[in-house]
């Protein structure tokens, strides 16, 4: 069995489309949707439960705290993290299980977006490079989930890099697949904050993590240089 882990948090526009998509492309195989959500004040919980998901409200808001907690209720051998406003490819679950049979315990998809803009598709393009920088939660992630716990999940103390931290961790452990399809994300924070201003930004807060930058720092400087939109 595949468990698909959707951590939200007032995704009420997307949640709709993505279990849709799910539901309609996973009838030839075990698997179960879960939605791990963080304190939505909209629908989002009563939209994924329409659609069949299974919907847990996690202790404690925060991507890496709700993804954790999506694991530990899962029943699948397999973990797929999936962002709520992502699109993975029509057969994304037979090209886990082939990748997975051919010896690769964890990885992820090439990244593209819902907008044609040319600078969108020059960043997206860098996804296809297996390098630890140009990993990022929006490609969506799997891992074999006695792997994913051997690994020791996801580090709860990170609100920014989770998914680069548990990747590389990961790559440790198992052998890691980089598939060439690409998921399909949204682009609306690049709609709102102009497609050169958050690549600056998201540049800017990658090299501050890596040269060991708190997190409270690069939360604080992402909520401000966003207008006040949270990470």
């Amino acid at each position: 069995m595949i468990s698909i882990i959707i951590p939200t948090f007032n995704e009420e526009e997307n949640i709709e489309r993505v279990l849709e998509f799910l539901n309609s492309h996973s009838k030839s195989y075990e698997c179960e949707i879960l939605v791990v959500d963080g304190g939505s004040s909209d629908s989002t919980i009563k939209v994924a439960k329409a659609l069949g998901a299974r919907v847990f409200n996690s202790p404690e808001k925060g991507r890496a705290k709700q993804m954790n907690f999506g694991a530990e209720n899962a029943a699948g051998e397999v973990l797929y993290f999936l962002h709520a406003d992502t699109i993975p490819p029509p057969d994304f679950l037979q090209e886990i299980s082939q990748k997975i049979t051919q010896g690769f315990d964890s990885g992820c998809f090439r990244l593209s977006f819902d907008n044609p803009h040319p600078m969108l598709k020059f960043y997206s393009w860098f996804t296809r490079f297996d390098v630890l920088i140009f990993r990022f939660g929006d490609q969506s992630l799997y891992t074999k989930k006695a792997l994913f716990q051997n690994a020791g999940g996801f580090d709860e103390n990170l609100l920014v890099m989770e998914d680069q931290e548990i990747i590389r961790r990961l790559k440790h452990h198992s052998q890691f697949s980089l598939i060439k399809k690409a998921v399909v994300t949204s682009a609306r924070k690049y709609d709102q904050l102009g497609v050169f201003k958050l690549q600056y930004i998201f540049t800017i807060i990658t090299l501050l993590y890596y040269i060991g930058v708190s997190q409270k720092v690069l939360v604080d400087f992402y909520t401000k240089a966003c207008a006040g939109n949270q990470y």
